[in-house]
């Protein structure tokens, strides 16, 4: 960060804060609440259950949430979002040719029935897994991307440890029955909101039937597992999963009014049930809370002068946008306070830091955000200088 000045510019106004907004609305942070909102109002008879919203990432109903379970092929997220990541880094394209094995067209259970050593594009493999929740794809992956099973599973705890994932620990990619291998609502649900970051997964978590073709000709018929896709308005994604060990599992998203909400439900009695619950945990969230962005990156905060450069004066913004969940009706108020430099020196780049956004409720600190120039401001020449001497005089 450049050495700011020692004067700023600091407000705490109601009107500064509605700069932030871009709306009058300034909501209080019921959020801040670390216990779920809903304790008294649902009775789930699933083992676990929890309801987050996605922006804000506060819990607005939550049960056993981070209980040790089997999840079934939840499990198969983390195959998902290790995947996702590879595409995205450009380590695979969507039509890069694949070569299954013995091994992973034998894994069994739920399939598509992959041959063996032929090839299959990632986009194939990668759908089959979404939509069908496809072992042998899921097997293929691993085997692709690590070179066998155990190695990609390695890499799936390290990478659920980064998520902060405490409550997980996996023994395969599939989530097949295994010794040593638990999650937890909490972290199904951390799970599936870094998936979602992805746009490119609604693409295929949005698809209800397809068809897989094989190098042989064959077609295998795929059919998204996740019933809500369909039945429940809003939803655009999640994961099911069911064992005799884990009952049945689901983990899903959906959005309405700007709102997303991700709900999980593990050990679940039969199929039925896991739906139903999800939708009633969806209808609560929905029912009752609204997102209210609070900090909007694109809302210029402040105009700062600039001591030498090119421009003499230039935008900040807030770095990131801040949205919180409330409750609807509740009109308990945010104070924001804006710290900027009164001036800066160029030259400036895009991402120089300039100064503060803190969100606080009730004096506490719900959020400090770095106040950023977005454009390079260039240093004036020694011409340039003079010549803005002369003009003034």
């Amino acid at each position: 960060m450049r050495a700011l000045k020692s004067v700023f510019k600091r407000i705490t106004t109601l009107g500064v804060v509605c700069i932030l907004l871009g709306t009058t609305f300034c909501g209080g942070m019921q959020a801040l609440m670390k216990t779920a909102y809903a304790e008294n109002d649902l009775e789930l008879s699933s083992k676990s259950a929890i309801l987050v919203e996605f922006d804000s990432g506060e819990t607005l109903f939550a049960k056993e949430e981070t209980k040790h379970l089997p999840v079934a092929s939840m499990v198969k997220m983390m195959t998902i979002l290790l995947s996702l990541e590879e595409l995205e880094a450009g380590n695979v394209a969507l039509d890069t040719p694949i070569t299954t094995t013995e091994n992973a067209s034998n894994m069994g259970g739920s399939q598509v029935f992959l041959d063996p050593y032929v090839e299959y594009s990632f986009e194939d493999l990668l759908k089959s897994v979404i939509m069908a929740s496809a072992n042998d794809a899921s097997v293929a992956l691993a085997e692709y991307f690590n070179g066998n099973e155990k190695a990609f599973t390695n890499r799936m705890n390290k990478r659920a440890k980064e998520l902060g994932m405490a409550d997980t620990h996996y023994s395969n990619c599939t989530g097949l029955p295994a010794a040593e291998q638990y999650s937890s609502a909490k972290d199904t649900a951390t799970l599936l909101k870094e998936i979602l970051k992805h746009e490119i997964y609604h693409n295929y978590s949005t698809i209800w039937m397809d068809e897989l073709k094989h190098p042989s000709g064959r077609t295998t018929e795929l059919v998204n597992t996740n019933r809500l896709i369909r039945y429940y308005q809003g939803c655009d994604g999640g994961k099911t999963g069911s064992t005799n060990e884990a009952g049945c599992c689901l983990g899903a998203s959906a959005k309405r009014d700007g709102m997303r909400l991700i709900s999980v439900i593990v050990g679940a009695e039969n199929s039925k049930t896991r739906f139903n619950e999800s939708a009633t945990l969806f209808n609560y969230g929905f029912a009752n809370f609204e997102s209210q962005k609070l900090v909007d990156s694109e809302v210029s905060i402040s105009n700062v002068a600039v001591a030498k450069g090119k421009k003499d004066t230039v935008d900040v913004f807030a770095s990131e946008d801040f949205a919180a969940v409330v409750k609807k009706g509740d009109k308990s108020g945010y104070e924001t306070s804006v710290e900027v430099a009164a001036s800066i020196k160029a030259p400036t780049k895009k991402g120089d830091v300039v100064g503060e956004a803190v969100v606080t409720r009730n004096g506490q600190i719900v959020k400090k955000i770095p106040i950023v120039v977005k454009e390079d401001v260039k240093h004036q020449s020694y011409v340039e200088t003079v010549g803005g001497i002369l003009e003034k005089w």
